[in-house]
């Protein structure tokens, strides 16, 4: 390398390896006189690197850098005042005492040199605290409307950003701003709609009026246009009679610009509203979709390929567009075409595509190989009769090479098909089985033989999976060999006439080198030969796996509480790991993004921990989704949470303050409880500032009787309203006066107290073996006129989901669950529709009779 390169390459690199305390050393090199510009400019350069990689400043650090970089507003260098702008701005919210620079800021803001006054702006109004904002305000007023565009647009974007602290304020600027919104600069009057449509949102006459002047105004710039068409297109979702905006959208899909013509097409195609103007606007993506430009084909087939799963007959006509996209050279355009294509295909199309697929798979990464596999996926489940077509492609896409991700969808898409199409079952196991023979993917191998595990016995020749199953405690690791045994036990546990066979494998790993192998093959030896049923289903078959995240915290709730050692630990009550639903509209997107999935028991526990004496109360049994107490347009807003343990009931009021001249304090719900519930103890709100939210926790004891524990809640909200200064936020002096607020009525039913799921395979074996337990049964009429929309709202009663229904014309509900103190209970319903009622019978079986008489009431 020459020393030409070498130069280069260190003046490149010189933002690596920062080390905090040298940067520091080095900003005492501001304190000189005079400063060298070029010197200064790295330094400053360096710490705006250093805090936008997220390093952690200590407040003296920061504070110490905040002041020696005040040091250098004495340069007249251009280029080096507005760094120092910059990262006054960076460390604003990291330093003390940063008002100090204010009068200087302000010197800058109102000068004559306009290359400093946009940056200076923008310094002072991050740093500038509510009470003093008043002092600018005049300033900020003329420099919203300044003829410097960049001047006016940082205005406007301070505006912006201080709306969300001081809102009142800044409606005071709305006139000046809406004169801007003319402005001939673009990015001028894109803030300024920004601002005032900002200003106004909770005023919806007023948005509406602002909507239909400007659209009769002749607005040049293309993104003001933009964010009028988002404005537009809310106002007809709200109100589909709205004539103006929407033949203000119309016309836009003929406008010069490509950026307000698409924005005015993916509007018209989102409205909630079907409009006679969607084919024209999909003849519009249709046209991008043949654009000389990636970014337009880009917009037009990923546009399309999210309305492809409302409307696939209106995306269907642009098939023959589509698949010329499919050798596009930009990969993403590529992806979506073929997604999108594979969603609006008819069956007939379905081996044609797959011929074009296949070539096009070996040219994109694994992200949008991942997303092909997710539309293949959803094609199976819409054409079930192809599955066998899917199922050998997926299958070899299975052996290409791959990583762990791209790998684990495939095989979730197999897994998938088995589940949902029987047809497919034997197929799709059998990929399965070939693939586990080169899988490299500890945590796929074990995954695909649970899956065998479970589904291979339901077979027509279980037996042709053990021999894939067993080679796995031969050839593998200690986890997948775990996995396999775990796996065969099953076989020999659903399958009577197998079981010789079995017992005979699982006594070869008696004396594996491996304990977790050893152990599992001797526990399940020893389940099998003791032949109760009972004991092979729950041990072995229909294992209940309980959330590892809520059991860890219950044991250690249970470690810290006054019973431990006097009572055993009950891990029914624990809540078991819930399958996900996938949701029936999912849009086809290039960029995979997984979100982790955390139940509702799992979001509340750290707020739960402020309640005093929880760890007394056992583990958490059941969260309940949040119930709105008050209608979305009030100025105070509640919801409830009720969180149930086993002899205690904890209600989360979920509050929030959308006035912002009133500060809430001592805030608390004042309840009528249902008779027989005893008031242990209540965690009030100290403030409730506008718009942050504040919770209040009401612990109550359930009543002995089940029967007396469904009822009704009344509440009132209580609280003492002090009020604030608009513009600082600060509250006024005094304690302020007391007020209360009513609010709905808490029901507390039956779904609320048990946990239900639907019945497994065993259910029928489960349901004989508990005919000798107490039994509740009676007979219903039902409001409903459909068996079918009957036994749904039954489900939704009881807190079942709607898997548990089956049947054609006579509906059946079956399920089984658990009560909050841990009685295991079978539910069976029949549903009939005659003469336009529907009449159920409902069976009840539970080893306590009061509990089984409590889901009677329930429904009755």
């Amino acid at each position: 390398m020459s020393r030409r390169e070498e130069k280069e390459d260190e003046e490149r690199n010189y933002l690596q390896n920062l080390d905090k305390t040298t940067l520091i050393q080095e900003a005492r090199y501001f304190n000189s006189t005079p400063v060298n510009p070029r010197k200064c400019v790295h330094i400053l350069t360096k710490i705006i690197y250093l805090i936008n990689q997220g390093e952690d400043l200590t407040t003296q650090e920061a504070t110490d850098l905040f002041f020696a970089t005040t040091k250098l507003f004495q340069s007249k260098d251009v280029v080096l005042r507005r760094l120092v702008y910059l990262c006054i701005k960076e460390l604003s919210s990291l330093a003390q005492d940063v008002i100090i620079v204010t009068s200087s800021l302000t010197k800058d803001m109102t000068g004559q040199e306009d290359l400093y006054r946009a940056a200076a702006i923008r310094a002072l109004c991050s740093i500038t605290d509510s009470s003093m904002l008043q002092a600018i305000e005049r300033y900020m007023k003329q420099a919203i409307v300044d003829k410097n565009p960049a001047i006016s647009s940082a205005a406007l974007v301070s505006a912006l950003h201080l709306s969300a602290t001081v809102p009142d304020l800044v409606k005071r600027w709305v006139n000046e701003a809406q004169e801007a919104i003319t402005s001939e600069q673009v990015m001028v009057s894109y803030h300024a709609l920004a601002v005032v449509a900002g200003a106004r949102r909770n005023d919806r006459l007023s948005t509406v009026k602002l909507v239909t002047k400007l659209t009769r105004a002749p607005l040049r710039s293309p993104y003001t246009l933009s964010y009028l068409i988002r404005l537009a297109a809310k106002i007809v979702d709200e109100d589909p009679d709205a004539s103006d905006p929407l033949d203000f959208l119309e016309s836009c899909l003929r406008h010069k610009s490509e950026i307000v013509v698409y924005e005015a097409a993916h509007a018209l195609l989102n409205l909630k509203k079907q409009t006679k103007s969607l084919a024209h606007a999909v003849s519009v993506l249709q046209i991008f979709c043949g654009s000389s430009k990636a970014t337009l084909r880009l917009a037009g087939a990923r546009t399309l390929a999210k309305l492809a799963i409302k409307h696939p007959n209106l995306v269907a006509n642009c098939a023959a567009d589509l698949e010329n996209l499919i050798s596009d050279s930009n990969r993403s355009v590529a992806t979506l075409a073929v997604t999108t294509l594979l969603a609006t295909g008819a069956e007939s199309s379905i081996d044609r595509l797959m011929k074009q697929i296949s070539g096009f798979m070996s040219e994109i990464p694994d992200e949008f190989k991942i997303v092909v596999v997710n539309a293949i996926r959803c094609l199976c489940s819409k054409y079930p009769r192809k599955h066998h077509s899917l199922s050998t492609f997926l299958a070899g896409m299975l052996r290409d090479e791959g990583g762990l991700e791209y790998k684990t969808a495939i095989a979730d898409a197999l897994i998938a098909l088995i589940e949902e199409n029987p047809d497919a079952k034997e197929t799709g196991l059998a990929h399965l089985c070939e693939f586990i023979e080169d899988c490299e993917h500890t945590f796929l191998a074990v995954r695909i033989l649970n899956v065998l595990g479970r589904e291979g016995p339901k077979a027509r020749q279980p037996s042709r999976y053990i021999r894939y199953i067993y080679n796995r405690v031969i050839l593998e690791n200690g986890p997948v060999r775990a996995a396999a045994v775990a796996a065969v036990a099953r076989f020999g546990a659903a399958r009577p006439e197998l079981l010789p066979n079995i017992r005979v494998l699982l006594s070869r790993c008696h004396l594996d080198d491996d304990d977790e192998v050893r152990d599992r093959a001797v526990f399940y030896s020893a389940i099998l030969d003791s032949g109760d049923q009972q004991l092979i289903n729950d041990y072995i078959l229909n294992i209940p796996m309980p959330n590892t995240v809520l059991l860890e915290r219950a044991l250690n709730d249970y470690l810290a509480s006054e019973d431990a050692g006097n009572e055993p630990f009950n891990i029914d009550l624990v809540p078991v790991e819930e399958e996900v639903e996938k949701a029936k509209e999912t849009p086809v997107e290039i960029e995979t993004r997984k979100a982790p999935i955390v139940s509702l028991e799992e979001k509340y526990a750290d707020e739960l921990k402020v309640v005093p004496g929880i760890e007394n109360f056992g583990p958490i049994f059941k969260t309940c989704e949040a119930v709105d107490l008050t209608e979305p347009e009030t100025e105070y807003r509640v919801c409830c949470v009720k969180h149930v343990f086993a002899r205690h009931v904890i209600l989360q009021f979920e509050c929030l303050n959308t006035l912002s001249d009133q500060l809430l304090a001592k805030v608390h719900v004042r309840l009528d409880a249902i008779p027989g519930y005893v008031m242990h103890s209540e965690v009030p709100c100290g403030q409730l500032p506008y718009n942050k939210q504040g919770s209040v926790f009401c612990v109550l004891e359930f009543p002995e009787n089940p029967i007396e524990t469904l009822g009704s809640f009344g509440a009132t909200l209580e609280f003492v309203v002090r009020d604030c200064d608009a513009t600082t936020g600060l509250p006024d002096e005094g304690e302020g006066y007391a007020d209360t607020y009513p609010l709905e009525e808490i029901e507390m039913g039956c779904a609320e107290q048990f946990r239900f799921r639907p019945a497994t395979d065993d259910w029928e074996a489960a349901w004989e073996r508990a005919a000798s337990a107490p039994e509740a049964s009676d007979t219903f009429a039902l409001a409903q006129t459909d068996a079918g929309v009957a036994a749904l709202a039954v489900c939704q009663h009881l807190g079942l989901s709607q898997a548990a229904v089956s049947g054609d014309a006579v509906k059946d509900i079956k399920g089984g669950g658990i009560w909050r103190e841990g009685a295991p209970i079978l539910i069976r319903a029949r549903l009939a529709a005659a003469q336009g009622a529907v009449t159920m019978q409902l069976l009840v079986r539970s080893t306590r009779q009061d509990v089984a008489t409590l889901l009677l009431t329930a429904v009755g």
